[in-house]
This record gives structure tokens, C-alpha cells and sequence, in this order.
């Protein structure tokens, strides 16, 4: 197939074959170790989906956006993450190698937009890996006091007055990066240990909460509709607001999809799972299954979370810091804010971890491709994994969540990986108009109105997120493109082919 496929066009958008790509993963000092089935993807996703947004989000969205209606909030999110995971389902099946959306864009759109999106990632991940490192170090900071032990202050982080230093979040990150290194079926099964506990403390949480749970209370189960107040700051005002002058809805129906753009945040992470393809058993089946299945377990247990929480206590009742378990305290039993607060800290390790996981794929195959230094493209010869941008991006991020006070950063996770789920879908698209030759083990249905869906779902998305996040987005994009053509663009491994110059 490979001898009739079109040379790749030149310039900014020259696209990179998929047979190339998939040749690249056989070389042997860049290969990467076939390890994982579809169950240690399924628990990858759930690893990192499911974090504190489980115990938090759903009752601080009820209090203040949908009331009893945000278990429909949570299946119209999941609902925009399906349509997305559809066009990853495919293009994670048909090109199985490290990267994600960067390896796929690279294959559809060209270069360009494949390095935006690479550069995109590498933002998303260490921004999301340092940030749940400081709330895990939070959590596990409240469950020593509660058992009387107490960490210095100055080692407490910048976020707790006197503190300096994050040591919890510091270690966490490099016990994660040497748990990466050694290879993928221990990180898998350390993952899927941690995901057993973590959702067990989910299915506790639920049986236990049904218990009592008080029909009045999902009384109105979609509250009459108000329109909140923003003060007019360009800063927190979503971006829709200050084009168009729409004002998002709380409550009511459009309450419902307003809550939908909040608790779709929760979630973020089922993406990182298309960066494992290249280290698939079978890709072909295997990546359309992980993706998928980790997608509807943990929408099922958020809408369940969430009706528990709405039945348990009225939603004008509830606290915005720990919903769930103070309506536990409310009903009498605070021992099951004690596991709530065990489950959220337990859960956090395999959502850091996997984020890592993620950005170091992404950055390997950026570096394979020599848009970034090909030194990080040497695989361990032991372990076949990216031990070098592992430990480079581990030690960077461990600093980081140290000594940073980074939570106002956070809303840049979420607008990164909304970018991604458009290029996949445009991805998708474009390749299934040049290339229909290739064989696709799993093909995204209703082609092109699903991934045209996916594409306005998440644009709408993304509109409804402040302004101020639009404006850091958008300088990092810009410092992404002026790093491609000082390095970039002049080291690229395809171009260098084209013109006759690649070294291997």
C-alpha cells in the first residue's frame, strides 16, 4: 500500500503517512514494549477520569447551577466526551502510535497544526499533572492531621500561610516518574490496585448514600431558572458572553447544558488513553475498547454520585468546598467523610500519574519526529520506555507542583484538551477524504455529521470559558509557533526527507 501512497506535500501543512509513522514505531531504539490489553486501558481511563471532581464538583454544581438535574448535566457531557472519543476510537485504531491528537493531526492535517496541538498537550498534561499532585498533597496533608501528624509549615506548600515548599506533592511526582521508567505493565498494575480502591470508596459512597436519600428533595428536580451575576469582568465572564453578549443560565433546561460545560471538566483524562496506542497488545480492537468502556463506567458513577448527593440533601442546602461529605455529616455519619476524603487522596496518585504518563508519549513522539531534540527519543534498553523525557518532565513537574501556587492555571487543562477534541474530530474528516484506502479496524459512525457535532459541541464549550483563560491560551500558542520555526521546522524529520537531508 505504502509504494502507491502520494509523497506528503511540502511546507507548513506537509502531513506525515500513516505507514511512515507506523514504521517509525519499529525501529529499534525508538520502539516502544507492546504490553497493555484492553482492561488496562478501561483502568487507565477510569484512573484518571475519576478524581476529586466525583466528590466535589457534583454537589457544587447542584448548589449553584442544575439543582437535582445535574445527573442530566453529566450525561450531556458525557455525551459531547462520546462523540470525541468516537474520532479517537478511530484514529487510535487506524494509527497506533504514541502521541494522540499530535500523531493523528501530524497524519491528517499536516505539520503545523500537528506541532500546535503537540505543544497544546504538553501544556494540558504538566499543567494537570502539577495541579491534582497539590490537591492529592492537600488531601493526604488533612488525613495526617486528623491522626495527629503534622508536617513543618514551611514544607506545606504556597498555598498554606508561612509554607514555601510542597515536600507531598514534590515526592509524589518523583516516586510517579520512577514507577513510569521502569515500565508500562507495572505502571498498569499499580494502576489498576489504586482504581480498585478508589472505586470501591465511589460504590460505598453510593449504596451507603441511598440509605438516605429523601424523595422531597429532588423537589424541583430542574429549579426554575436565574440569571447570575458576573460583575461585567472580562477576566471571569466566558468568552461567549463578551462576543455575542449571551449570559449562560443557571437553572432551568439551559441550566442543564450551562452545569454541562462545568462538569464536563470532570471528565478530562479519557483522551490520555489514545497516547498508550503504541504500547497496545492489539490496538486495533483494544484502543477502541479502553476508550470507550472507561467513558461509560464513569459516567454511570457520576450520575449516580450525583443523584445520591441531590437526594440526600436539598441542593439549596449543600456546601461548595465538600458537598458530598459534609451532606454524610448532615445525616449523622461523618465516618464516611473520613472515606470520601481517603478515597479522593488514594484516587489522585493514578490521575497524576496517567497525566504524566500522557505528556511524556506526546513529548517522545515529538522528539521522534525532531521537532524537538532527538535525544529524547531513545528508548531505555531494559525497559522500553522514554526514560528520558520521563525523568526530564518528571523532575520539571515535581518542581513545579513544589513550589508553585498554580489552581488559577487550571482552566487551561480544560480549554487544551477542548482544542484537541476539535482536531481529532477535523482529523478524522480530512483522512477519510485522502486517504479511504486505509484500513480502519473501528470506524466513527455517521460520518461527517458525528464528528461535525463533536467539533460544535466542543467549540461551545470552549466559549463558555473566561476570557482570561482564552488570553494565556493564546500566548502559549504563540510562543508554540515561534518555537517551531527557530527549531521546529528546520530539524523536522519529514522535511528534512523531503528535501533529501534526514539522518536517522
Amino acid at each position: 500500500m505504502s509504494s502507491s501512497t502520494p509523497p506528503p506535500p511540502g511546507g507548513l501543512f506537509r502531513t506525515k503517512t500513516v505507514e511512515q509513522s507506523i514504521q517509525d514505531t519499529e525501529e529499534p531504539e525508538h520502539a516502544l514494549r507492546k504490553s497493555l490489553s484492553a482492561w488496562d486501558l478501561t483502568v487507565f481511563g477510569v484512573g484518571v477520569i475519576i478524581g476529586t471532581g466525583i466528590f466535589v464538583l457534583t454537589g457544587k454544581v447542584a448548589k449553584e447551577n442544575a439543582g437535582p438535574a445535574t445527573a442530566l448535566a453529566f450525561v450531556a457531557a458525557g455525551i459531547v466526551c462520546a462523540l470525541a472519543a468516537l474520532c479517537y476510537a478511530e484514529f487510535a485504531s487506524t494509527v497506533p502510535v504514541a502521541g494522540s491528537a499530535y500523531t493523528f493531526a501530524y497524519a491528517s492535517i499536516g505539520e503545523l497544526p500537528a506541532w500546535i496541538i503537540g505543544w497544546d498537550l504538553v501544556l494540558e498534561f504538566a499543567l494537570g499533572t502539577a495541579v491534582v499532585a497539590v490537591g492529592w498533597s492537600g488531601y493526604v496533608r488533612s488525613l495526617m492531621d486528623n491522626v495527629g501528624w503534622h508536617l513543618p509549615t514551611a514544607l506545606e506548600g504556597p498555598d498554606v500561610p508561612g509554607g514555601s515548599f510542597d515536600i507531598l506533592a514534590f515526592v509524589l511526582v518523583l516516586v510517579l516518574t520512577v514507577i513510569l521508567v521502569l515500565g508500562m505493565k507495572l505502571s498498569a498494575q499499580f494502576t489498576a490496585l489504586v482504581v480498585a480502591i478508589k472505586v470501591t470508596v465511589v460504590m460505598i459512597v453510593i449504596v451507603a448514600g441511598l440509605f438516605f436519600v429523601v424523595g422531597d428533595n429532588y423537589q424541583p428536580f430542574i429549579p426554575d431558572p436565574v440569571t447570575p451575576e458576573t460583575g461585567g469582568a472580562w477576566e471571569t465572564a466566558p468568552l461567549v458572553q463578551l462576543m455575542f453578549g449571551y449570559e449562560p443560565t443557571n437553572f432551568g433546561v439551559m441550566g442543564i447544558f450551562t452545569a454541562a460545560s462545568i462538569v464536563f471538566f470532570a471528565f478530562i483524562g479519557f483522551d490520555v488513553v489514545a497516547t498508550a496506542a503504541e504500547e497496545t497488545k492489539l490496538p486495533q480492537r483494544d484502543m477502541p475498547r479502553g476508550i470507550l468502556g472507561s467513558l461509560l463506567i464513569c459516567t454511570v458513577l457520576y450520575v449516580a454520585v450525583s443523584l445520591v448527593v441531590t437526594g440526600m440533601q436539598h441542593y439549596t442546602e449543600l456546601s461548595v468546598t465538600a458537598p458530598l461529605a459534609d451532606a454524610f455529616k448532615a445525616s449523622g455519619h461523618p465516618f464516611y467523610a473520613g472515606v470520601i476524603s481517603f478515597g479522593a487522596a488514594i484516587g489522585l496518585t493514578t490521575v497524576c500519574m496517567i497525566l504524566l504518563l500522557g505528556q511524556t508519549r506526546v513529548f517522545f513522539a515529538m522528539s521522534r519526529d525532531g521537532l524537538l531534540p532527538r535525544f529524547f527519543a531513545i528508548t531505555h534498553p531494559k525497559f522500553r520506555t522514554p526514560y528520558r523525557p520521563t525523568i526530564l518532565l518528571g523532575v520539571v513537574i515535581a518542581v513545579i507542583a513544589g513550589f508553585t501556587s498554580i489552581n488559577e492555571l487550571a482552566t487551561l487543562v480544560n480549554i487544551g484538551t477542548l482544542f484537541a477534541f476539535v482536531v481529532v474530530a477535523l482529523g478524522v474528516l480530512v483522512l477519510r477524504r485522502t486517504r479511504p484506502d486505509l484500513p480502519r479496524a473501528f470506524r466513527t459512525p455517521w460520518v461527517p455529521l458525528l464528528p461535525l457535532l463533536s467539533i460544535a459541541a466542543s467549540l461551545w464549550l470552549m466559549l463558555n470559558l473566561p476570557g482570561e483563560t482564552w488570553l494565556r491560551f493564546g500566548v502559549w500558542m504563540v510562543l508554540g509557533v515561534i518555537v517551531y520555526f527557530a527549531y521546529g521546522r528546520s530539524h523536522s524529520r519529514l522535511g528534512r526527507a523531503l528535501s533529501g537531508r534526514e539522518t536517522r
